[in-house]
């Protein structure tokens, strides 16, 4: 298990305001948070360093490109172990419809956010990735419909436990 890490208030703010907008110049965070731009810099250089931020990545608006069908897909496991999660871990996120994975507890193993262009391509991606492996012993198929309120990075919240 990682070592958690201790965040102080200024920390906690520039977090918030660059999960906003992780282009958002050092000299505007500066003034923001009120902290000099070169302590901004060192800041956001440790927050990176200590994999608090773990990526900068862009939000993009599916509904704007091409079509596509999303799905969450919940897999059961035939049996476990470290060596077999591990491996269909890999499995999973090596392959390009697989767009978020989740591990869990209870009845379903894995949650996948899988994205393809129409059903065929699911069809495919199942036949390939989930029917013949012999780790999985179920898979259902939640279709989305609508997507009624899309992912905001700017509204996941930090935790201000100590």
């Amino acid at each position: 298990m990682q070592e958690t890490v201790i965040l102080d208030e200024f920390d906690r703010r520039l977090l918030d305001l660059v999960r906003r907008n992780n282009l958002t110049p050092a000299r505007v965070l500066a003034e923001k948070v009120g902290l000099s731009e070169s302590a901004v810099s060192r800041r956001l250089r440790r927050l990176r360093d200590e994999k608090i931020i773990i990526a900068d990545v862009a939000v993009v608006d599916r509904g704007r490109l091409e079509k596509a069908l999303t799905m969450h897909v919940l897999v059961e496991m035939e049996r476990e172990g470290t060596a077999v999660i591990d491996a269909l871990m890999r499995k999973l996120k090596a392959r390009p419809e697989v767009h978020g994975m989740w591990y869990t507890t209870g009845h379903v193993d894995f949650i996948l956010y899988v994205v393809v262009p129409d059903m065929q391509a699911y069809d495919t991606f199942t036949r390939d990735a989930l029917n013949d492996d012999a780790r999985v012993r179920n898979f259902t198929t939640l279709l989305t419909i609508r997507e009624v309120m899309p992912f905001d990075p700017s509204q996941r919240v930090i935790s201000r436990g100590r």
